[in-house]
């Protein structure tokens, strides 16, 4: 699998997780609005560049879901009262059950859809395969999600002589 076939595939499944998330009726948000609301719900009184940093979203498209969610009236924002230039997001009043039943949506209809309604086997083969996949690749502990493919020293491709240094991320094994 080449890195551009990989990002494909990202969009796609991103693609399915959408339409698996949407409610009859609802609003038809963009993907990256219901993984914000998704993790003000798991993680009330939150900010900005923490919902950044657990999402993997860049922190200027988070604030502006933040903005169009608080128009809708679905998320509350308020100063840190530890620290007056952090704002703090919560969900409004009424909207927990909405979001918590958007992101627990099964994807199994809009998997099926995607892939041509393939027989049952296969179907629930593909799903396993996608659930080992994320469980692999999501982090074990709420928080940031770790950064381990950046362009660092030590990261894949990248020329330094630092390669071996303490802290220095190793080599994808291919």
């Amino acid at each position: 699998m080449t890195a551009g076939e990989l990002i494909m595939l990202g969009r796609q499944l991103t693609r399915i997780g959408t339409e698996a998330m949407r409610v009859p009726g609802g609003s038809q948000a963009p993907a990256g609005q219901g993984m914000v609301a998704a993790d003000v719900f798991s993680h009330p009184a939150t900010s900005v560049g923490e919902i950044a940093d657990r999402t993997g979203l860049r922190q200027s498209y988070v604030s502006e879901s933040i903005a169009r969610l608080r128009q809708q009236g679905v998320v509350e924002t308020s100063a840190d009262p530890a620290d007056g230039r952090r704002t703090l997001v919560r969900l409004a009043p009424g909207h927990p059950g909405t979001v918590a039943r958007a992101a627990a949506a099964g994807v199994s209809q809009a998997l099926a859809r995607a892939l041509g309604n393939p027989d049952p086997g296969t179907l629930a083969q593909i799903t396993a395969t996608l659930t080992a996949l994320a469980r692999r690749l999501q982090p074990a502990e709420p928080g940031p999600v770790p950064r381990t493919l950046t362009r660092g020293p030590g990261a894949p491709g990248h020329d330094s002589p630092d390669r071996g240094a303490p802290g220095a991320r190793e080599k994808e094994n291919p």
